[in-house]
């Protein structure tokens, strides 16, 4: 979309809006982006969290408590409530620093999505009418996490959501930058309540940030950088309330900006993840059936019964992946259906460490292995692709598996770029002053 003006997405997490102290802080910063020159599209999420009066989960509470069978469609509709009273919040804190601000359900800012109720996927973005707004000098404040269907029910996008849609308006509207506010300040090589030494780093790779967030890092959610990678639109994440320049997310390897030489530079693992409360399942392949039946019938039976598995290892004779805590008891009652021999090991967590430059590097899992030695954590399953390494550990080791690990690969150490140079807050190159 040709629109000849230079735009900016800031998107605000719901714990960053929730007292009118915060609130001022985000009116701040949207008036500092348009005192630079940008005409700025501001995405919402829902107030708080669960508890408080206007949070998704407390809204889909009261539905649920009061049935615990609403339909998803019933549900979405109450599930978008909380975006669209933040949006009228946030719009009207905008307007005491004297900015001109409509707010617009996902709807009404063009957000069209199929009818996968709870977990919609964007189908398309008809943004002219947010685009009028912007060619009036409105500021367009849009409540996330939501759209509607071809039909006009509405919909929601599933966890992180609001990301999804901020990323969405940005490729739409030709963005410059998309900044997503949180309550840190940026991505951090480790989850700094783990790890005391944790750093924020200044520069990732869109397949890093991707990769981490996959692996269990709560920064932003993978679709909306997938999003915006496709589009090459940089993304900023960073703190409302800390001048700090957060951590930038653009393209590794792009040459001529500093960006891409602290991609190149910096050290070969990125971060260290986690998720925990998972179970491990050993499928043992009955007498009588081969090795390909045997994996179909337990793959495709947990798949028709809605369980996503994970850290797949298939040999001749068994398959052995691990589950969410919620979905084990589920996952074991379709494998004694079918008349499977299995065990599972509850308690587990999967530790992940995530670099892009990992790749083709012979020894990365040398280290990770004598790191986990070191500290005696038994390793019970890994896995691996080009960005990562992970190891399932019992989940009361999962602390001191992280802490090893980001040891092991020097996280603990601040990493400097020898350019000499920084990035602009748009994302653009410069020199620091």
């Amino acid at each position: 979309m040709e629109i000849g003006m230079r735009v900016i997405i800031q998107k605000f997490g719901g714990t960053s809006i929730v007292t009118p102290e915060q609130r001022k802080a985000v009116a701040d910063r949207v008036a500092e982006a348009v005192g630079r020159g940008y005409r700025s599209v501001v995405v919402v999420s829902a107030m708080g969290r669960d508890g408080d009066p206007y949070a998704t989960d407390t809204l889909l509470g009261m539905a649920t408590g009061t049935c615990a069978t609403t339909p998803p469609r019933e549900l979405d509709l109450i599930a978008s409530c909380g975006e669209i009273i933040a949006a009228v919040v946030v719009s009207a804190a905008l307007r005491q620093k004297s900015l001109d601000t409509i707010s617009l359900t996902g709807a009404q800012a063009g957000i069209v999505t199929d009818a996968n109720f709870t977990d919609a996927r964007i189908l398309r973005v008809e943004a002219e009418r947010v685009l009028r707004h912007l060619k009036e000098g409105r500021v367009a404040v849009v409540a996330g996490f939501q759209g509607v269907t071809d039909a006009g029910d509405t919909t929601t996008l599933g966890r992180g959501g609001s990301d999804t849609t901020a990323a969405a308006l940005g490729a739409a509207l030709g963005a410059e930058v998309i900044e997503i506010y949180k309550d840190v300040e940026g991505v951090m090589t480790a989850d700094p309540r783990i790890v005391a030494e944790a750093r924020t780093l200044r520069v990732l790779s869109y397949q890093e940030v991707s990769q981490m967030a996959y692996e269990g890092a709560k920064v932003i959610h993978p679709r909306a950088v997938e999003i915006a990678m496709r589009k090459s639109i940089p993304i900023r994440i960073l703190s409302p309330t800390s001048a700090g320049p957060g951590t930038l997310v653009t393209h590794a390897g792009d040459p001529g900006t500093s960006a891409s030489r602290d991609v190149r530079e910096g050290p070969m693992i990125t971060g260290v993840t986690h998720m925990s409360d998972l179970a491990q399942v050993a499928v043992t392949q009955p007498e009588g059936t081969t090795d390909g039946d045997a994996a179909l019938r337990v793959f495709q039976s947990l798949a028709e019964a809605g369980i996503s598995v994970d850290l797949i290892n298939v040999s001749p004779g068994q398959q052995v992946f691990t589950v969410t805590g919620r979905m084990a008891k589920k996952a074991e009652d379709v494998l004694a259906r079918l008349g499977h021999r299995f065990e599972v090991r509850h308690g587990c967590a999967k530790v992940t460490v995530v670099g892009e430059k990992m790749r083709g590097v012979p020894g990365v899992m040398a280290k990770v292995v004598r790191a986990l030695a070191r500290e005696g954590i038994p390793i019970l399953q890994t896995a691996d692709s080009h960005l990562t390494i992970s190891c399932l550990v019992w989940e009361s080791d999962m602390a001191r598996a992280i802490r090893a690990l980001h040891h092991e690969f020097g996280l603990d150490e601040e990493q400097g770029s020898s350019s000499g140079e920084e990035v602009e807050h748009d994302g653009r190159p410069g020199r620091a002053d």
